[in-house]
């Protein structure tokens, strides 16, 4: 999947771009204004032009930040506010930033499938971090990705949180409504 992912990102180096420039409004008026993105590591599909666009439009950004004690949280990041380097070689936003709890999460993955099963890095820190928002409250979970990840099955377990939505240059994947669908035929 990370070849895949790899050829994809070459195949079409405007895809930021394209994303930032379809990514469905409606979702930031349904599910904002607390959006929680990402820093791009590898080919992940680079979230950095929609998070401006959605900050453009009002949209309060938020990065995660991986803390002492294993888990994900989300805080406030502004355009001028500093990077610190975190486990696994990646950018986060510092300790004293501003803890936040997210309404609409925008996560990168290696593939999903139409069950809304993510494949990410097998740490499991979006899982806990979305079961932890979801005891508290409502928040809608959007995976980035190319079209060309999506798959017929990822291996899920019971822990496994589902994304909602997947949205990717070329196309939107409503998630919830398959899953919503499945539910009523069972």
């Amino acid at each position: 999947m990370r070849e895949i992912r790899a050829e994809a990102d070459a195949r079409d180096p405007d895809s930021a771009e394209k994303l930032a420039e379809r990514f469905p409004a409606k979702l930031l008026e349904r599910f904002g204004p607390v959006v929680a993105g990402y820093i791009a590591i590898n080919d992940e599909l680079d979230p950095a032009p929609l998070l401006a666009r959605l900050k453009d439009m009002g949209a309060v950004i938020a990065l995660p930040r991986i803390e002492a004690d294993g888990a994900m949280t989300f805080r406030i990041h502004g355009t001028s506010d500093k990077l610190v380097s975190g486990p696994f070689n990646l950018q986060q936003p510092s300790s004293t930033a501003v803890p936040v709890q997210p309404s609409l999460v925008l996560a990168p993955l290696l593939a999903f499938d139409s069950r809304g099963t993510r494949l990410g890095y097998g740490k499991g820190h979006y899982d806990r971090a979305m079961a932890d928002i979801r005891k508290d409250g409502r928040c809608f979970y959007v995976g980035l990705a190319h079209a060309a990840q999506q798959v017929d099955a990822v291996p899920s377990e019971r822990h496994d949180i589902p994304l909602d939505w997947v949205e990717t240059p070329d196309n939107s994947v409503p998630l919830f409504l398959a899953r919503a669908a499945r539910q009523e035929q069972n």
